[in-house]
């Protein structure tokens, strides 16, 4: 077993990684490394409660701040990670301090997708990611009666817009695809959520590109789309982009550590470095399953990664092979979510109930097999 544990974010991973550590008696020093100026904490309720006003600040926060001290984890806020010196077993912080390890965690999450279009540095224009993402565009949201547009027709994307109904304002999503969540569901579902939408007073800008952003005075007025009939712009007080994360593995990289749509490790989130382990969102892990690296963003699988990555970092055996699971809440709609994303494609749908009535269930089938499951508006039918 080893003496030092160095981990490096502050997220649900890294924080799920040290409670296992020490709930495993790993009796070593545990040091987290958080870039944010914060204790871990976790990220759904920054689209969700948080955002809509219904949960406090606390609420999000994986522990109160003096479990760290009373279980002997020093936690480190604002603190950057800059470099890996894989031979000396150090890490390197912006501030100059060089810190030990014997087994170090890489769970540094992932960066909100930016537009390389013009107009993407106006003011106005919001992404969300972290705790301060979800207060700015809260604030700017809380008054109501702005336009807001929405480029992006994913989850984050329908989350932030029912959140701004909420408030009062006036809401367009704009999106490349179809339907919207056409990509995790297909268009028959995404049909779904946008009819729910709709019926909540969204309007949705579909199959078209996002080509630019109107700017005046340094301030976002409006987002140029072109359906291939040539460019028009969707005015508005406020844009959200979002568009998906990428993995953040440029320290890994760096350090000369395999990487690939994340940070490439296998079913024990060991990398090619039998010292250097990785969880969350920017780790692309070997799932035994489906005998194939998946990478998956959703706050289950940080939390079941960073239990995965403490068991093999204190040299016990474990695999990340959970099914993955999300959840999300829209208006009056509820959702959770259980299934193989890759083996979806192309699967065929069977409904328990009637999808227009908003209450149902969803099974993916694929070769005979059952290979995802939704359950909308109807609970304590997702274990089973």
């Amino acid at each position: 077993m080893t003496d030092r544990i160095v981990i490096v974010g502050g997220g649900l991973a890294g924080a799920t990684a040290a409670t296992e550590l020490r709930k495993r008696g790993f009796a070593g020093s545990i040091r987290l490394l958080a870039a944010e100026p914060h204790a871990p904490y976790i990220r759904p309720p920054l689209s969700k409660g948080y955002l809509q006003g219904s949960e406090e600040r606390a609420a999000a926060f994986v522990h109160p701040d003096d479990w760290y001290r009373d279980n002997g984890v020093q936690l480190s806020t604002s603190a950057r990670v800059m470099s890996i010196d894989r031979a000396a077993g150090t890490v390197t912080l912006a501030d100059g301090e060089v810190v030990p390890y014997d087994r170090l965690l890489l769970a540094t999450g992932a960066e909100p997708r930016r537009l390389d279009i013009p107009g993407a540095d106006a003011h106005g224009i919001h992404t969300l990611r972290t705790m301060e993402n979800s207060e700015e565009l809260r604030d700017a949201l809380a008054g109501g009666s702005r336009r807001v547009a929405i480029v992006g027709a994913g989850w984050i994307g329908l989350e932030i817009a029912a959140a701004a109904r909420g408030y009062g304002n006036d809401v367009v999503v704009i999106g490349m695809e179809k339907a919207p969540l056409a990509a995790p569901l297909g268009a028959e579902l995404g049909a779904v959520f946008q009819r729910l939408h709709e019926s909540h007073g969204v309007r949705f800008e579909l199959d078209v590109a996002t080509t630019g952003f109107r700017v005046a005075d340094g301030t976002v007025t409006g987002v140029t789309i072109d359906d291939g009939s040539g460019p028009r712009t969707v005015d508005a007080d406020l844009v959200v982009v979002g568009v998906g994360a990428s993995p953040s593995t440029e320290l890994a990289a760096a350090a000369g550590l395999t990487v690939g749509n994340g940070i490439l490790v296998d079913a024990s989130l060991r990398t090619d470095d039998e010292r250097i382990f990785a969880a969350g969102d920017v780790a692309n892990a070997y799932h035994p399953v489906l005998g194939a690296h998946l990478r998956n963003e959703h706050w289950a699988t940080a939390k079941a990664s960073g239990k995965v990555a403490a068991a093999s970092m204190a040299g016990d055996e474990a695999q990340l092979d959970a099914i993955p699971y999300f959840y999300t809440d829209q208006f009056e709609l509820g959702m959770e979510y259980s299934g193989y994303g890759p083996l979806t494609r192309g699967a065929r749908v069977v409904y328990r109930g009637d999808p227009a009535s908003l209450e149902f269930i969803a099974f993916w089938i694929a070769d005979g097999r059952v290979v995802a499951g939704m359950n909308v508006n109807v609970w304590d039918v997702n274990d089973q």
